[in-house]
């Protein structure tokens, strides 16, 4: 799974050689992508030839080739394997051989709203970018909508990087329940959320991240976690 700027610089990278024959510069990578710095197209690009999508060409100035591009990109073809969803449901949800998984049925379609951090916050709840199958007839795309996960800090509750989180829309939420929260009306993140006497408590599900507490004027829910939807070529 590749993340939303890694998707951006590969399809960017593959139309530039397919327009002009050669890879654009790192300046070019930067500007298109709006980054600060070519140190991140560096991060990116060595991202991509670790997961098998790059290869940098030896001896050669801005020498880049595509090896393949994501599966979403790429017209099927007869004969080829496409991806087998799978759907891991609930606030508990675990990816153990105990999980409760389902077929995903082609009814109603959920919104995917953007992506949300399960780790550092960011932006979250911006548009519509694509819609998502709902794993149960109940998840009415009026009440509910979906958003993909970035970032690691939930992984001990089954939710993984590059995960497609749905969520009920809500404004309350009981301790234990994970939740999108936002905090101080500008971040939104993944959390478990607990009530720690007058304070809130954002609780990671992995070590390496730390718990964060706030008081109660400084958080708002804007949805509680009721299914999660992964796909596996």
């Amino acid at each position: 799974m590749l993340t939303k700027k890694q998707r951006e610089l590969l399809l960017f990278i593959n139309d530039r050689i397919k327009e002009t024959g050669v890879s654009p510069s790192f300046d070019e990578m930067k500007e298109a992508l709006d980054l600060a710095s070519k140190s991140g197209i560096h991060r990116l690009i060595t991202a991509l030839e670790e997961r098998g999508f790059l290869r940098r060409l030896a001896h050669r100035a801005r020498a880049l080739e595509v090896l393949k591009l994501p599966e979403s990109v790429i017209p099927m073809q007869a004969g080829r394997t496409p991806f087998r969803p799978s759907v891991v449901e609930g606030s508990n949800a675990q990816t153990s051989s105990g999980s409760r998984r389902a077929a995903m049925p082609r009814g109603t379609m959920i919104p995917v709203m953007g992506r949300i951090a399960a780790g550092t916050a960011i932006d979250a709840i911006e548009h519509e970018t694509r819609r998502v199958a709902a794993p149960d007839d109940g998840l009415d795309p009026d009440t509910h909508y979906a958003l993909e996960v970035q970032g690691e800090s939930m992984i001990n509750a089954g939710i993984l990087d590059g995960d497609v989180v749905i969520l009920k829309k809500t404004e309350t939420a009981q301790s234990g329940d994970i939740v999108v929260a936002l905090i101080n009306d500008e971040t939104a993140t993944l959390k478990r959320f607990r009530k720690k006497g007058g304070s809130i408590a954002l609780e990671a599900a992995n070590p390496a991240f730390g718990t964060q507490i706030f008081g109660p004027d400084h958080v708002k829910i804007q949805g509680k976690l009721v299914a999660l939807v992964r796909r596996y070529h």
